[in-house]
Parts: C-alpha cells; sequence; structure tokens
C-alpha cells in the first residue's frame, strides 16, 4: 500500500507536457508566490498554494518552501490561514472580493489578523501540512540546511488548532466551514440548500470582476453571487468571530475534514523531523477519523455527505467532496469499498469518463459546464488518483493519471473540464493544473523521448 504521505520522487517524464507545465507557473510566479491565473485570479490563494508547492518541488524545492512560507507568513494570530493573501501590485478593481471589501486589518484586529499584511477573512481547505512534507521528502537535505520543517511547524499547529478548535462549531470534532467559499468547491449543489436561507446582497453595491475573464455560463449565477457577498459581508461585520449558533451558513464538509486528517498524518512526520513528539497529531487524526465516519458517512448513498450545522441533517447531495476521503487512511474496509462502488458506479463513473466529475452526472443539479456543478476538476480527481493507489487500486489509479495528463496538455492547463470530453472550461494556464502535472508526471518515471529533467528546471530560486 503507497501512503499519500510517501509519494515517490523520480524523474519527469513527457518533455512537452512537463515543459508547458513549468512554464505555466514560471509565468504565474510573483517572486515571492504564484497566483492561480494572471488574469482571473490575481493573488495568492490559499490551497492552491499548497497545490502548487507539491508541483514546485520537482522544479525547485526552494521556491516550494517560499510559496508556502508566504502564505503562512500572513496567518492570523488565532491560526487561520486567510483563504486570499492580497497583492498590493494589483488595482483594487481586478479582482472582487477586494481587501476595501474584506478590511481584514481592521475588522479582523481583534481576531488577530496581521496590521501589515491585507487578508480574506475566511479560510480554504488545509491541505498546507501536507505539501510541506512532500517538500521536505523532495530534498530533505536542503530542507534541513534551510531550517524548513522547524519554521512551518509551529504555524501549522496553529493552523490546525484553529481548525479543530474555533471551527469545531458542531462540537462532533470535525471543522465546519462558514461560507461556500471555504470548502473551495464555491457553487456546489451542496450549498443550495443552506443558501436558500441567505438574503443576497444588493446587486448594486458590488460588481462581479470574475466575469470579465470567464463565460456567465461556466460560473456562479448572480443570486448566489449576491449570497456569497451577504455572508462574507457579516462575517466581516461581526469582527470574523467563529461563535457556534450565530452563523447563517455552517457546514461539515467531507472533502475539508479528510484533508485535515491528512494533514494531521502529515503533521505528526513533521513533528517527528524537527524532535517534537508526533503521538498528539496521530491521535487527533484519529479522533478525527472517527467523527468524519461517525458524522459525515451514510452507508444508503455509499459515500460521505456534508452535514448543515443550521439546519440540521446530512444534506442530500452527492458530490466529489464525499469520495475524497479515499485519501484517509485506516478507513473501515466496508466504508472502502462502498467508495470504490460509488466512484465506479453511475453517479460519477470514474474509469469511464476521463475525469470524476465534481457532482454526480446523474443528479438534479448537474451541469457539465458550470464550475463545481459537474465539471471535472484536476484537484480532486489528483486526490482520488492517490486515493485508489493507497487502497490497492493500481491499475485504477494509473488509468485516471494517464487521462489527467492527457486532459491537461490538450486543453492547455485548464482550470476545469468537461467531465465527458475532457474540454477546457475556466481559464487557461491555471497553477494547479501545471503543478499536479508535475506531480502526476514524476510519479509516473520517465517514458520515451524524455528530456534531462534540468532542461525545464527553475533551478536553484530564492
Amino acid at each position: 500500500m503507497t501512503s499519500l504521505l510517501e509519494t515517490p520522487v523520480p524523474a519527469a517524464g513527457h518533455r512537452t507536457l512537463r515543459s508547458g507545465a513549468a512554464r505555466v507557473l514560471l509565468t504565474n510566479w510573483t517572486g515571492s508566490s504564484t497566483v492561480p491565473s494572471r488574469g482571473l485570479y490575481p493573488h495568492q490563494w490559499s490551497w492552491d498554494s499548497a497545490f502548487i508547492a507539491i508541483g514546485l518541488r520537482h522544479l525547485s524545492v526552494r521556491r516550494a518552501q517560499r510559496e508556502l512560507e508566504s502564505l503562512l507568513g500572513a496567518q492570523w494570530s488565532d491560526g487561520r490561514v486567510p483563504h486570499i493573501v492580497f497583492s498590493p501590485a494589483v488595482p483594487l478593481d481586478a479582482y472582487f472580493p477586494s481587501p476595501d471589501f474584506w478590511r481584514s486589518s481592521t475588522a479582523g484586529a481583534a481576531a488577530g489578523a496581521p496590521a501589515g499584511t491585507e487578508t480574506s477573512g475566511i479560510v480554504q481547505p488545509p491541505v498546507h501540512a501536507l505539501a510541506a512534507w512532500l517538500v521536505h521528502l523532495a530534498d530533505p537535505e536542503t530542507s534541513r540546511a534551510r531550517g524548513f520543517l522547524p519554521r512551518v511547524y509551529e504555524r501549522l499547529v496553529a493552523w490546525h488548532d484553529y481548525l479543530t478548535g474555533r471551527r469545531d462549531l458542531g462540537g462532533g470534532g470535525l471543522t465546519a466551514m462558514v461560507h461556500p467559499w471555504e470548502p473551495g468547491m464555491d457553487n456546489s449543489p451542496c450549498w443550495d440548500g443552506p443558501l436558500r436561507r441567505v438574503e443576497p446582497a444588493d446587486p448594486g453595491s458590488y460588481r462581479r470582476a470574475d466575469l470579465d475573464h470567464g463565460r456567465a455560463a461556466e460560473r456562479p449565477t448572480d443570486l448566489d453571487y449576491g449570497r456569497y457577498v451577504r455572508l462574507a459581508a457579516d462575517y466581516r461585520d461581526n469582527g470574523y468571530a467563529d461563535v457556534p449558533g450565530e452563523h447563517a451558513f455552517a457546514v461539515e464538509d467531507p472533502c475539508v475534514n479528510a484533508l485535515l486528517i491528512v494533514s494531521e498524518h502529515a503533521l505528526a512526520r513533521i513533528a517527528a523531523g524537527t524532535g517534537a513528539d508526533p503521538a498528539p497529531h496521530e491521535a487527533r487524526a484519529a479522533r478525527l477519523t472517527a467523527a468524519l465516519v461517525d458524522r459525515l458517512w451514510s452507508p444508503a448513498d455509499g459515500m460521505f455527505l456534508s452535514r448543515d450545522l443550521v439546519g440540521g441533517g446530512l444534506i442530500p447531495e452527492r458530490s466529489v467532496a464525499g469520495l475524497v476521503p479515499l485519501v484517509v487512511p485506516g478507513l473501515p474496509q466496508e466504508i472502502v469499498d462502498a467508495l470504490l462502488g460509488t466512484a465506479a458506479g453511475p453517479g460519477f463513473r470514474l474509469g469511464d469518463v476521463p475525469m470524476a466529475p465534481s457532482y454526480d452526472v446523474t443528479g438534479h443539479a448537474f451541469d457539465p459546464s458550470r464550475y463545481w456543478r459537474g465539471p471535472a476538476w484536476f484537484n480532486t480527481n489528483w486526490l482520488l488518483e492517490r486515493g485508489l493507489r493507497q487502497y490497492g487500486r493500481t491499475q485504477a489509479a494509473d488509468s485516471l493519471r494517464t487521462a489527467m495528463l492527457d486532459a491537461a496538455g490538450a486543453s492547455s492547463f485548464a482550470e476545469y473540464v468537461d467531465p465527458f470530453t475532457a474540454e477546457a472550461r475556466g481559464t487557461r494556464a491555471f497553477g494547479w493544473t501545471a503543478a499536479l502535472t508535475l506531480d502526476l508526471l514524476a510519479a509516473a518515471g520517465p517514458v520515451s523521448g524524455d528530456e534531462d529533467p534540468s532542461t525545464t528546471s527553475i533551478g536553484a530560486c530564492t
């Protein structure tokens, strides 16, 4: 069994694809971090940077370390890692919500927002400890020489303490998300029910900058966007306080909590590498795993579902988030078998379509083109590929990896693709698509036509 924490790092293959992916990351590099895309997403995003660092380690370990360190440098003193770190060089009207909307340094002062860096006030899935451990494994000698693990360890501990402490809004041991942007799957049909309780913001009070760079048919609707703005404004106006029972939107998401579990296992490895005790992290990972199964597993659906902490109960919508827990080690075998059956079944058709869709293709809200309501995403499929491999489904994992590499190249490293045709959707030259392509190529090993990896290496950049 190959653990997600023990990904091999052989030489990369597929010369043209590797060169193209490296070029995307070079183009999107700002000097201290990597933007997801130059147009649509011109700042630093939290879980994007984690996935990007995983790919960057194959080009420059030092740059991958800097990617994570720059993000953690904007951490709030309460432990939260904000979902956006804003670049002061980017005009305010280039992206909305912009720094003057979030007002982190003032509205977030009581919650510990940094005074000198503007950020958002919400979070994203915790992939960061996993990324830090994989970056370390890529070149342990350089990592130790630069003191990388000791520098990030305490910040990652504080991040996980925040998620398992202040954000355990349901009291059942899992972390909760208080905005649809936080689970990273912004307009998933999973949020339709909870969002109906939210009165949208006045459409005249803001301007959507995302539609300057993407087709409206592929983006969230105006109604949903108005609700996003309302929730963010209310959270800001309450000083970004996390108080049980006071959020109009609060959910426990299986993907977020699965990634927290995997990162907690990674944090145990990091602790051991710094001389700290790994046992508390392994114990917390075990508690989180038990809570994930207890609170979010749906035997009738054969997958995990999100829990609505405001309305109560599991949300009866089947998204790819419910399959991502395959990355969690040590799940009960009956749950693993059910997840694998659901992934290959009529709802997600893994092995039949190029990549797993973001939402059940037989579901009432399925749309193959609109953001997280059906298209296939590279980060969730990267996680599924690792989950399949972890539980011994090597052939299925190899097939998915090949399909992902084909789709990445054919789509010009698109943000997401049509799940049936792999036709490009969203923006192109997307950061984590390029980064995870590099990681998949590295794991695949060299093939015919390979080049010397040094010819597309970033080198020892700082």
